[in-house]
Formats: structure tokens, sequence, C-alpha cells
């Protein structure tokens, strides 16, 4: 595709009539993209457009819920449209507490497993019917896995699913008490 003089007036005269870039290139034809079009305008260094023509009624505001809970026991303001046929909506203004966050039940003590009695458990040891938790750093010679019996569902014994599955509930009131 080659610019020509006559294509180049017709973007010029398209581009200062408002038209879009695709618009543009849908006008122009024979392999145009929009991309070419906005590479022209620029290199042209086109700037004047006609105005977009704009509804004059403002689009209605939607409320929006906050991204992230705030702290508990604060209020957040937000706008209530009564529900009944009213005819003319008028916003009131209440106030919403956060929900309270629910107690967290101290964790009960758990026994530390202990390697398996017949010696380390290696990678080639590992089945359906052995604990898959690392123990050790992998570039040592005595790194090996749990080996003990797994809970139902889980890679991992009752003690190491317990470390690996923490409830959400957990590791946000051990975040708000560490900082």
């Amino acid at each position: 595709m080659s610019w020509t003089d006559e294509r180049v007036d017709l973007l010029k005269r398209l581009w200062t009539e408002g038209l879009s870039a695709s618009q543009i290139a849908g006008r122009l034809g024979n392999g145009v993209t929009r991309n070419a079009v906005i590479g022209k305008v620029h290199r042209l260094n086109l700037s004047g457009r006609a105005p977009q023509p704009r509804s004059s009624v403002p689009r209605p505001r939607r409320t929006r819920e906050p991204s992230h809970p705030g702290h508990p026991g604060r209020t957040t303001p937000s706008i209530h449209l009564p529900t009944t046929g009213a005819t003319a909506l008028k916003p009131t203004l209440r106030a919403e507490t956060q929900p309270r966050a629910l107690p967290v039940p101290e964790p009960q003590p758990l026994r530390l497993v202990d390697l398996p009695k017949d010696g380390r458990v290696t990678i080639l040891h590992l089945s359906d019917k052995t604990c898959k938790w690392p123990i050790g750093d992998p570039g040592a010679e005595d790194f090996c896995f749990c080996g003990h019996k797994p809970r139902d569902g889980s890679p991992y014994c009752e003690y190491h699913a317990r470390l690996a599955y923490q409830p959400l509930q957990d590791r946000r009131h051990r975040k708000v008490s560490i900082g």
C-alpha cells in the first residue's frame, strides 16, 4: 500500500471531519489498517479534529463496593435509592458497618512427624500411599520426603496438610497481629 497524494488529502479531510482511524481505514480501503492511518496522522502532525458529538444528558453514576474491606468498626457511607414506585428518586445517605470478623479458634497442638524408621524416603519411593512433603534442601545429600500415610484426597499427611492448607481466616488474623 502506498500513500498517494489523493489518499493523503482524503485522510486529512476525513481526520478533520472527526472520523475515527478505523472509519478512515474502511473508507480508504485497499488494505489500509487502523494502525497505518494512525501512523500517517502522526507523521503528518495532524492534530486538529472536529469535536465528537456528545450527549447533553449525563450518564447515571453506578455505586461501587469498596475493593477491600476497611478496618473493623469503620462505617462506609453509601447511597441507597428507594425501591418503591417513587417517580422522583432521591438518594439517601446511610452508614453501613463492616461485618465483624469471626473469632479465630485456637489451633490444636500437632505432633511432629519423624522420619520413617526404615530410612529416608527418596523420590524413587514416593507413591499414592506416602506423604510427599519435602524435608531439607533438595541439593543436599540428606534430602528426603516425609513418607507417612497421607490423609484422604491430599498428597500430604495430616500434619503437613495442616501446614500447607491453612484457612484464609487464620492467615488474615496472623497478618493483622504481626503488623
